[in-house]
């Protein structure tokens, strides 16, 4: 077995690179896997990529991404259940069965990274029919995090038994608390699991990416939780840089360039069980500007200094 048989390039890590070259760039690497993007493949054309990973020998890690669960209307939630599906749907002909989902962020974000809708107008005073003394601002529903997070779990349960029969599990992904107001309501490893424990481990699980969660305190004890539920769905690495870049979604690093301590959470996640794929997910625009094969050169070296390490070591 190789040092890196475990090793899979999630394509966003070399952006500018079609499916095709991600895939043939990946085997002239000697990269086992892949975690492909949806937005790639569609690109391609579905049985189109279905076929150049199966031929390229390459397993499908992943499928990013599904999610963005919390409108509210009527409309948004049939569309975000339609284009749920048809994420099963992909991740079933690609030839994995992991779904990463993100589940989105308030319905008052206008758009992922971009400024708040306005607080609407008028008061609690005034909707009683007293404008004569100005009054508390009445409660804004779309800045509502609970009811967010109540309607991601409605979503799931509605999406279920479509991925069950599809052979696909629901991989909740937690994002770092930053990415809440815009992106994820739920922003804990901790959280995750309660939103997956009403389902099979086989349905839903979790995703444990070390941008997002490496800073949480009670990581430890919630991969532990994770593994003895079965809902480990895959391990995604790249580092937490600083200074953040304007856009902070895109200060990944490579693994050795910041703060996450690999040593530890590897070794968590092997204690919890976890033999899966580890994804290379890197969003960083001095990245993506690289040539892709010198990226998987830079991608396998830290991840044999900086990951490898601690696979098959459980924590002590």
């Amino acid at each position: 077995m190789s040092d890196l048989d475990r090793l899979s390039l999630n394509i966003a890590t070399t952006k500018a690179w079609t499916l095709r070259e991600a895939v043939e760039g990946a085997v002239r690497a000697g990269v086992p896997a892949v975690g492909l993007w949806r937005d790639r493949v569609q690109e391609a054309g579905l049985e189109t990529a279905a076929r150049l990973v199966a031929r390229a020998g390459l397993r499908v890690s992943s499928l990013c991404r599904g999610g963005f669960l919390t409108t509210a209307d009527d409309d948004g939630i049939a569309a975000a259940l339609d284009d749920n599906r048809a994420a099963i749907v992909e991740a079933a002909t690609v030839g994995t069965s992991e779904l990463v989902v993100v589940v989105g962020g308030l319905p008052a974000a206008s758009a992922p990274g971009s400024a708040a809708r306005p607080y609407p107008t008028g008061s609690l005073r005034d909707q009683a029919g007293d404008a004569s003394t100005p009054g508390p601002v009445a409660a804004d529903p779309a800045r509502d995090v609970v009811a967010a997070r109540q309607r991601v779990a409605d979503r799931i349960a509605d999406l279920v038994p479509f991925a069950t029969a599809h052979g696909v599990r629901i991989a909740l992904e937690p994002l770092h608390p930053m990415f809440a107001a815009d992106r994820a309501v739920v922003s804990t490893l901790g959280q995750a699991l309660d939103l997956a424990a009403p389902f099979p481990p086989e349905a839903v699980g979790v995703v444990v990416d070390t941008y997002h969660v490496w800073w949480d305190p009670d990581l430890q004890h919630q991969i532990a939780r994770a593994g003895s539920e079965h809902r480990i769905a895959s391990y995604q690495v790249c580092d937490w840089n600083l200074p953040l870049a304007a856009d902070p979604l895109l200060s990944r690093g490579y693994m050795g360039d910041g703060y996450v301590d690999f040593a530890s959470i590897g070794g968590w996640i092997t204690s919890a069980g976890y033999t899966g794929d580890v994804e290379v997910e890197i969003f960083n625009q001095h990245v993506w500007d690289t040539p892709g094969d010198d990226v998987l050169t830079t991608v396998e070296d830290r991840y044999r200094r900086y990951v490898l390490p601690s696979l098959g070591r459980p924590a002590g």
